[in-house]
C-alpha cells in the first residue's frame, strides 16, 4: 500500500511538480479503491461489506476529480488519454467483427 510518495519531489522539475503531485493522489486513491474491495469482498457482515464499498465508491469519486484536474494541467495526457479510447474502440470493433 502507498503510505509515502514513492518518489523525491525535489527532483521534480517545478512545470511537472503539480502534475506527478496529481498522478500520486490518483495512486492513492485506486490503492485505496482497491483495500476497500478487496475488504469487502472479506466480510460476511453485510452491514461493514456496505460501508466499504460506499467508501470505495467515494474514492472513485476522487479519482475522477485529480484526473479532471491532471487533465487541465497535461494537455498530452488528455490527448494521450483519448487515443487511448480510440485504441480500445478500434479493438472492441475488430473483435466484434470477428464473431
Amino acid at each position: 500500500m502507498l503510505s509515502k510518495i514513492p518518489f523525491d519531489l525535489t527532483k521534480i522539475e517545478d512545470e511537472d511538480l503539480e502534475k506527478q503531485i496529481l498522478r500520486v493522489a490518483i495512486i492513492a486513491e485506486l490503492d485505496a479503491i482497491n483495500l476497500y474491495e478487496q475488504l469487502a469482498a472479506m466480510t460476511e457482515d453485510e452491514n461493514l461489506k456496505a460501508v466499504f464499498l460506499d467508501i470505495a465508491r467515494e474514492e472513485k469519486t476522487h479519482v475522477g476529480e485529480f484526473l479532471t484536474m491532471l487533465l487541465m494541467k497535461d494537455e498530452e495526457q488528455e490527448e494521450e488519454l483519448s487515443a487511448g479510447e480510440e485504441e480500445v474502440e478500434e479493438i472492441l470493433e475488430g473483435e466484434e467483427e470477428e464473431e
